[in-house]
């Protein structure tokens, strides 16, 4: 019998459109493989949001190999010596797999491929990144030029049909148990709003595009009104690769309207890919290296008040705590949120990154760092940190009423104007932790120094 060949799986957890698994089917027997590696990614191993939601995407791609005679083998432990061990027992010489592009897991396939015949494969992204070039063949650092080159090369290639059946190893390898990984939180089990809310695994993701794309055509119009809904939700459906780009640009391109707002939010997701393969530690550096000397405040009471979703702004609160009952987060809301631990409360950005990375459901380490680099004006295509986003002003502007009576139960009883800014509070809401006349005379106060004394 032909030798079985390894699909070793990660944020790919598909089979429609999944260029590892075609490859390797037309080679023969396939063994398709997940390693939870911890050791790589050291101090990004993923957060407990995200590991909450592998489990069930993993339990759902087991089902969907079931029925096509497959089925999904589990290890744990560094990739590179779990993949030889593996192909030791079974025979296999190469693997295939799709190509990521986060820091540790470009480690990761370097060091694999050193000991096996590793066939890596597009599929992640709109375009391979680090494809989309200036004239002069340099990498783009700002957004708008890189998405004006990126679009000119759209569509992408048609996505592949799910295989029909997938060609069994002649005895399957043994696999762990999935729930010997304790990837759910059970003292406490805090993930009873995640389950109400998602249904991870390929399946999912059809159904949440199927609900989208009616309304993909008012895009731009709805999806800054935390009160509807307007966006999409597919984020940590993409973030898992249980849907590929691709398919959402081919299912909602010709939607008409304003969906290529959508479809440039598909686009930032792959300039955030081409940042961090030019500077891998976004997430811990500042790209102007002059912010490494900017004067964040140390303030733990602040930045509790800010996780636990107790600032005293409405439009904040129901951000975070929307944040900690579901693992997501309305755009329009994150930078609102972002904005307030940066400026009002002069909190280093990175301590809103590494709570968003063990918080979301799609915490994706090139479009986490690059957001908090925007909002902090610290990134290499960013806001300006004298624009201070004002929550007060915000939150009526995008109609945030019925968001704010959702997720902050203590103002359900106020009318739309006073819900915002309440004059009167229940003795359960918190006052401000902070004026907002004083945070931002505070903040532009700390810019000013800072900027005269790097003169």
């Amino acid at each position: 019998m032909t030798s079985p060949t390894i699909v070793w799986l990660r944020r790919d957890l598909r089979l429609a459109d999944q260029a590892a698994f075609v490859a390797a089917a037309a080679a023969g027997p396939v063994i398709p493989v997940y390693v939870l590696d911890d050791e790589t990614p050291k101090h990004r191993r993923m957060g407990a949001a995200s590991r909450w939601w592998l489990h069930y995407s993993l339990a759902s791609l087991d089902a969907d190999l079931r029925k096509r005679g497959s089925r999904l083998i589990l290890r744990r432990g560094r990739c590179e010596t779990v993949l030889a061990d593996l192909a030791r027992e079974t025979g296999a010489a190469t693997v295939h797999c799709l190509r990521h592009y986060e820091p540790w897991w470009r480690n990761a396939e370097r060091a694999v491929g050193e000991v096996l015949d590793l066939q890596r494969h597009h599929g992640n992204y709109l375009a391979p990144p680090g494809s989309i070039t200036t004239g002069s063949g340099g990498p783009y650092k700002i957004y708008t030029p890189f998405w004006r080159a990126l679009e000119a090369r759209m569509p992408p290639a048609a996505p592949q049909p799910a295989p029909q059946s997938l060609p069994a190893p002649a005895a399957w390898p043994a696999s762990d148990n999935l729930a010997d990984w304790n990837l759910l939180p059970t003292t406490p089990d805090w993930a009873g709003g995640m389950r109400d809310e998602w249904t991870p695994g390929e399946a999912g993701a059809a159904d949440r595009l199927a609900a989208f794309l009616p309304r993909a055509r008012v895009y731009s119009e709805r999806r800054n009104l935390p009160s509807v809904s307007g966006t999409s939700r597919l984020s940590p459906h993409l973030h898992f690769g249980e849907v590929s780009p691709a398919a959402l640009w081919h299912a909602a391109a010709e939607r008409g309207g304003s969906v290529g707002t959508f479809l440039g939010e598909l686009g930032w997701r792959d300039y955030a890919q081409n940042v961090i393969l030019q500077m891998p530690d976004y997430a811990g550096k500042p790209a102007r290296e002059a912010f490494e000397e900017f004067p964040w405040r140390d303030d733990p009471v602040g930045l509790k008040a800010w996780q636990q979703g107790c600032t005293g702004y409405p439009i904040v609160d129901a951000g975070m705590r929307e944040l900690w009952a579901t693992g997501w987060m309305h755009n329009r809301v994150r930078m609102i949120a972002a904005s307030f631990l940066i400026k009002h409360l002069l909190i280093d950005w990175r301590e809103g990154e590494r709570w968003f990375w063990d918080t979301l459901v799609d915490a994706d380490y090139g479009s986490n760092a690059v957001n908090w680099q925007w909002s902090a004006g610290t990134g290499v295509d960013s806001n300006m940190f004298v624009r201070i986003m004002a929550p007060l002003t915000q939150s009526p502007k995008f109609d945030a009423a019925g968001y704010i009576r959702q997720w902050v139960p203590e103002l359900a009883h106020l009318d739309d104007t006073r819900i915002h800014d309440p004059d009167v509070r229940p003795r359960a809401y918190p006052p401000r932790i902070v004026g907002h006349a004083e945070a931002r005379a505070r903040a532009l106060a700390a810019y000013g120094e800072w900027n005269d004394r790097g003169k």
